[in-house]
C-alpha cells in the first residue's frame, strides 16, 4: 500500500534528482552517468568471508551513488528502480560472463531476500524490484533472462547496522533457505534450454549493495545445499548439464560495494578490495 501511494505521490508532486537534489528530474544525466560510469569489476571485501561468490559490482557505494541507492530503498523513489536496474544489467553480464561455459543460456536472477518486516516497512522489496528492472534491460538487449526468487529467510535475523564483518556473518549464518519448489524451479529454468540442444542458464545471486559479503556469502551457502543430481525427476544428464553450465559455479552481482576501505588491487587492474561500509 505504500508504495503505491508513493507511485501516485511522485506523478502530483515535484520531483528532484534522487543523487543530487536537481529539481524537475528524478535522475540527472551526471548522476546517472555515476552508476555505470566506471563499468562492471570484480569486488571482494576484506576480509572475504569463506564461500562467497565471484562478486561484480557496478559502482562504489559513495556519493551520488549511495544517494540513489539510498532515495530508492529507504525513502520509497520507485521510478530509480530503472537506472539502478540497467546499472545491475551491466555487472550481471560481467559476472555471467566470467563463467566457464556460461555461453548464451538464459540468466537466472536470484535476489537476495529481504526480510518481510523490512518489506513492510518500506512498502516494497527494493532488491527484487531493481532485479525485475535489470532482467526487462537484459530482455530488452536479446538475452534471455529471468528473475527467480527462490530464496528466504528461514529464522530472524538481526538488523545489520552497526555489526562488524564477524557480526554480520554469526547473524546471517544459516538464515536463508531455498523456498520449497525452489529447487525444481531452478533446474527447469537452468536446464530446459540444455534438453533441446542449447546451453543451460546460470545462475546469478543479485543485491543491490555490497559490504562485508555476508549476505551473498549467506545466500550462495543456501543454493549450494541444493544437489540437482538428488532432486527427483530431473534427469541425471540434466542435473550434470547444468552444473557444468554455471549452476553450481555461482556468481554474483550488486549495483554498488563499499569503498569505505578499497584499492586497486595490483594484480588486476579491473578489481577493487573493499571493506567496512553500510547494508
Amino acid at each position: 500500500m505504500r508504495g503505491w501511494w508513493r507511485e501516485i505521490a511522485g506523478l502530483v508532486l515535484p520531483v528532484a534528482c534522487g543523487g543530487c537534489g536537481r529539481p524537475r528530474t528524478e535522475l540527472c544525466p551526471e548522476c546517472a552517468a555515476a552508476l555505470t560510469g566506471t563499468g562492471p569489476r570484480r569486488v571482494r571485501p576484506a576480509p572475504e568471508p569463506a564461500g562467497l561468490p565471484a562478486v561484480h559490482a557496478a559502482a562504489p557505494y559513495a556519493g551520488v551513488v549511495r544517494e540513489v541507492l539510498l532515495a530508492h530503498k529507504e525513502r520509497g523513489v520507485l521510478a530509480l528502480a530503472g537506472p539502478l536496474g540497467e546499472a545491475l544489467a551491466g555487472a550481471v553480464e560481467t559476472a555471467a560472463g566470467a563463467v566457464a561455459g556460461a555461453g548464451e543460456g538464459p540468466l537466472l536472477l536470484v535476489p537476495v531476500p529481504s526480510s518481510r518486516r523490512s518489506v513492510r516497512a518500506r512498502g516494497h522489496d527494493p532488491t527484487r524490484r531493481i532485479a525485475l528492472a535489470a532482467a526487462a534491460r537484459l530482455r530488452g538487449a536479446g538475452r534471455d533472462t529471468r528473475v527467480v526468487p527462490v530464496l528466504r529467510q528461514r529464522r530472524y535475523v538481526a538488523d545489520q547496522a552497526g555489526l562488524g564483518a564477524r557480526g554480520r556473518l554469526a547473524n546471517l549464518s544459516g538464515a536463508l533457505e531455498v523456498v520449497p519448489g525452489g529447487a525444481r524451479l531452478l533446474a527447469a529454468c537452468a536446464g530446459g534450454a540444455a534438453e533441446t540442444g542449447g546451453p543451460a542458464g546460470t545462475v546469478v545471486l543479485v543485491d543491490d549493495l555490497m559490504t562485508t559479503g555476508a549476505s551473498l556469502a549467506e545466500a550462495g551457502r543456501a543454493l549450494g545445499a541444493v544437489h540437482l543430481s538428488f532432486i527427483p525427476e530431473i534427469p541425471h544428464g540434466l542435473a550434470a548439464a547444468s552444473a557444468q553450465h554455471g549452476f553450481e559455479q555461482r556468481v554474483a552481482a550488486v549495483v554498488a560495494s563499499s569503498p569505505a576501505s578499497f584499492e586497486i588491487n595490483r594484480n588486476s587492474p579491473r578489481s577493487w578490495i573493499v571493506a567496512g561500509g553500510e547494508r
